[in-house]
């Protein structure tokens, strides 16, 4: 559960790329992190949509965050699922070497989707892109 977005002063809600300070509200045993503990975490996916510059929309099927250390370097040593290239541009180059695939389409395919959606809960794992016009 979030708590603040960091950085900024009056803002609601967090979009990709933000670091949050945020309370673990579930917890897998045998880990180093315990449940109602406070973390940093940055926000890699959501479900609202993510316009950018070129006109290409990115919207994915569920939120997600990697928990971060004070240096803004991944806790973890695996990271689930597609990431934004946004991420990459905002110097979280670990958590983009860690992640299965980064979203990724050259000048060309960018200009004639108008909308790019990840597919299923079941294509989430292997990061498959349907795309619709």
């Amino acid at each position: 559960m979030c708590i603040r977005i960091i950085g900024a002063s009056n803002r609601r809600y967090a979009h990709i790329g933000d670091v949050i300070v945020a309370v673990i509200k579930e917890a897998v045993p045998n880990m180093p992190l315990e449940k109602s503990e406070v973390i940093r975490a940055v926000i890699v996916r959501t479900c609202k949509e993510l316009k950018r510059d070129n006109g290409m929309i990115i919207r994915y099927d569920d939120n997600a965050a990697v928990v971060i250390d004070q240096e803004g370097n991944p806790k973890g040593t695996r990271v689930f699922g597609a990431i934004a290239r946004e991420l990459r541009q905002l110097n979280f180059i670990k958590i983009v070497s860690l992640a299965p695939e980064t979203e990724r389409l050259d000048e060309k395919e960018s200009e004639e989707k108008l909308c790019v959606i990840y597919g299923d809960p079941s294509d989430i794992r292997i990061g498959s892109v349907t795309s619709y016009l």
